[in-house]
């Protein structure tokens, strides 16, 4: 696959979960799940996001959020949601950290789309600064759930 049809991929995807936001519409855990919850914004252009996070002992049993703010946000977080329910609350902090390694390489790093899914997708914005923020909005939001003790 030729770097321009795989950018083509990368750009589809984006579009394809800016339409259909997956996970979004905060969803209330059942009962006896344990929640965190945090609220992020970003000041620069004002994209906004409220994220829940419902564990089941150290696992992410699911994600759910509701924000308003561009494709390339809103797409991040429908993605985000798809890669990180079933994981232990320790790979999903992983995984942030890899989805904010490839987003600060300005391009220099390939993603690996074992790891990131459709995460990968996003590896184009990394060139762009003022994006970055945008792409990272939803994980910003996890990564600050993951760090406080669920409850």
């Amino acid at each position: 696959m030729t770097s321009d049809s795989l950018q083509q991929l990368y750009q589809q995807i984006i579009l394809e979960h800016a339409k259909a936001r997956h996970g979004d519409g905060l969803v209330h855990a059942p009962a006896g799940t344990l929640t965190q919850e945090s609220h992020q914004v970003n000041p620069t252009c004002g994209d906004e996001i409220v994220l829940r996070a419902a564990f089941d002992g150290s696992v992410v049993e699911g994600v759910s959020w509701e924000g308003n703010g561009c494709s390339i946000s809103m797409a991040s977080a429908s993605v985000l949601t798809d890669l990180v329910a079933g994981l232990s609350r320790d790979e999903a902090a992983e995984l942030v950290d890899t989805f904010r390694e490839l987003l600060r390489s300005r391009g220099t790093i390939e993603p690996d789309e074992e790891v990131l899914g459709d995460a990968a997708a996003f590896a184009g914005v990394s060139r762009y600064p003022a994006r970055v923020k945008c792409a990272m909005l939803a994980w910003v939001a996890l990564d600050e759930a993951l760090s406080r003790p669920a409850g």
